[in-house]
């Protein structure tokens, strides 16, 4: 598994030469790793193992990543999950459902990068905030301080990465983002890196805030939180 130093991270990967090159840049980089090639095995570990983070495979044969995810934010376990995808189709598979992922790499991927994404995903689980505050804008919500969001007067749960991206749109209402800013802001990496995830994260958004959602789209540029 590895020494644990920075916590555990579970890989759920069926290409083993990818699952070792993960596992072996996720150790020099202090975590302990476990491997599973299988869903079913992986959800287990999972509730064996309690990592820090997960990284997963969307197309795993069997029980796929998709799958691993909803059933893990089903049972209420909001572990970070950073999904691998290994073609754009995956990617849209993605789009618009409520999945509770904290973010996406795309094959091939450097290790390197992977690393540096996990340390990013826990930053953000850590839950460090600002001073108290609470952000409304529209029927949309935020607590800055117990890091909870609600749809008009329902809670709802997102993860580390939708309520910091919420956050963000809410803390500059009426102004357009564009995706490399949010991308910069929130993820903390350059718009190299791809600015389909942040289209990702606002489908989920929306899935979550229904008809509560202020979140408009500017097409061709980005996004930006209405006032009522």
């Amino acid at each position: 598994m590895g020494s644990p130093g920075r916590g555990l991270v579970l890989v759920v990967e069926d290409e083993a030469a990818i699952a070792e090159l993960a596992a072996l840049y996720l150790k020099r980089d202090g975590f302990g790793v476990h491997v599973e090639a299988d869903g079913g095995r992986a959800l287990e570990a999972v509730r064996r193992l309690k990592p820090v983070a997960i990284v997963l495979d969307i197309g795993l044969s069997g029980m796929d990543g998709i799958e691993i995810c909803k059933a893990l934010r089903a049972a209420g376990d909001w572990t970070p999950v950073l999904f691998v995808t290994a073609r754009d189709d995956e990617l849209d598979r993605l789009l618009g459902l409520e999945i509770g992922a904290d973010d996406y790499l795309t094959k091939p991927f450097s290790p390197r990068e992977l690393a540096a994404r996990v340390r990013t995903v826990l930053r953000r689980a850590s839950g460090a905030t600002p001073a108290a505050s609470v952000l409304t804008v529209g029927g949309a919500r935020v607590d800055l301080t117990s890091r909870r969001a609600w749809a008009a007067e329902a809670e709802i749960s997102l993860t580390s990465t939708e309520f910091d991206l919420l956050t963000h749109l809410l803390r500059h209402p009426g102004q357009v983002l564009s995706r490399d800013q949010l991308l910069s802001a929130v993820w903390g990496y350059a718009a190299a890196a791809g600015t389909r995830t942040v289209d990702v994260h606002v489908a989920q958004l929306r899935a979550k805030l229904g008809a509560s959602s202020p979140i408009r789209t500017v097409r061709g540029i980005g996004y930006a939180a209405d006032p009522a």
